[in-house]
């Protein structure tokens, strides 16, 4: 006898096949941690260092809010409650560093966050490869020196004997004391930190261009764009997540500027312009020994970083739908 056949059978009969499930279960995270426990292991020390040089550290802050003495326990001070932030709040040399790190912030901001984009644009237009890596290769060079080597470079170039003032007699111009001046301050950072970060800051830009269809650019070109309005309407949409993610994290270090770039470049003939938060807690705090009133003033200014992260992130996701988060 032949074996009846299953099919058209109903969907309790034997012989039928099973409903598989619709939709299988969700793995926890221990079954997850099982299955991939070699990548995750490779997780352990960068999160080890954070916890231990960037969490751990956080404890410290309470000693903002008490008065600290340097050898004692951090928790067995008096305790001050705000008398310190009132304190830097009412002192108007606190608010003349506030203004000058506001000032140079925005100067950095504004001259050296474009033009790593410029740069990328600008080699991803040669079509010579050996020119291109020659290029990049140059500007990448300055990130590899150490500030203080870069502080010395600038001392050198800028000194009464330099190469500058040298050009400046060469053309009949009197020779400028630049590192005494404090209008010329700025200019000296600004041009160094443009010098220094500006081939660095373009190999994102280069990474985020790679990833961009090529089948755009034709299109484009087919429609009549020359190169320009290619760059324009296809190459900046197409890196603006990019451009978004690292505006909103200059942002966040907006007021932690250059500490040991202005220390080493900075002397008391140019504190007017030259004084910043983070030098101005290198003198109170650790040549003046206040550690109290030095930690209410970087507790502030953390504060404040969060609030400039936490408003950009939300005013790009409104306004242009690209954020960290």
């Amino acid at each position: 006898m032949s074996t009846p056949t299953t099919l058209g059978a109903p969907p309790g009969a034997r012989g039928a096949p099973e409903p598989g499930p619709v939709r299988g279960r969700r793995r926890t995270w221990r079954q997850s941690l099982r299955r991939d426990w070699q990548l995750y292991s490779l997780a352990v020390l960068p999160l080890l260092f954070f916890v231990i040089f960037r969490y751990l550290p956080m404890i410290g802050n309470v000693i903002a809010f008490r008065k600290y003495q340097p050898g004692g326990s951090i928790f067995g001070s008096q305790w001050r409650g705000l008398h310190y932030f009132e304190m830097f709040l009412d002192d108007p040399s606190f608010w003349h560093v506030f203004a000058n790190t506001i000032i140079l912030g925005l100067l950095t901001l504004l001259f050296c966050f474009p033009l790593p984009i410029v740069l990328a644009l600008l080699l991803n237009e040669l079509r010579s490869r050996f020119l291109k890596r020659f290029v990049q290769t140059i500007s990448y060079l300055p990130h590899f020196l150490s500030i203080v080597v870069v502080a010395a470079l600038v001392y050198e170039t800028v000194s009464m004997d330099g190469v500058v003032n040298q050009a400046l007699k060469a053309v009949g111009h009197e020779r400028i004391a630049f590192i005494q001046e404090p209008g010329w301050f700025r200019t000296i950072y600004i041009s160094s930190e443009m010098w220094q970060t500006v081939g660095w800051g373009t190999i994102l830009y280069f990474a985020a261009l790679t990833t961009i269809d090529q089948d755009l650019y034709e299109a484009a070109r087919i429609d009549g764009a020359n190169r320009w309005q290619q760059t324009w309407h296809v190459t900046l949409p197409g890196i603006r997540p990019t451009m978004v993610t690292l505006l909103i994290l200059n942002i966040g270090t907006f007021l932690a500027v250059g500490f040991e770039k202005v220390l080493l470049l900075y002397n008391p003939l140019t504190y007017p312009t030259a004084d910043v938060i983070p030098t101005y807690l290198y003198r109170v705090g650790v040549v003046g020994g206040s550690f109290s009133y030095a930690a209410a003033i970087g507790l502030f200014e953390s504060v404040i970083g969060l609030a400039l992260v936490l408003s950009a992130n939300f005013i790009s996701r409104r306004a242009v739908g690209t954020s960290l988060w």
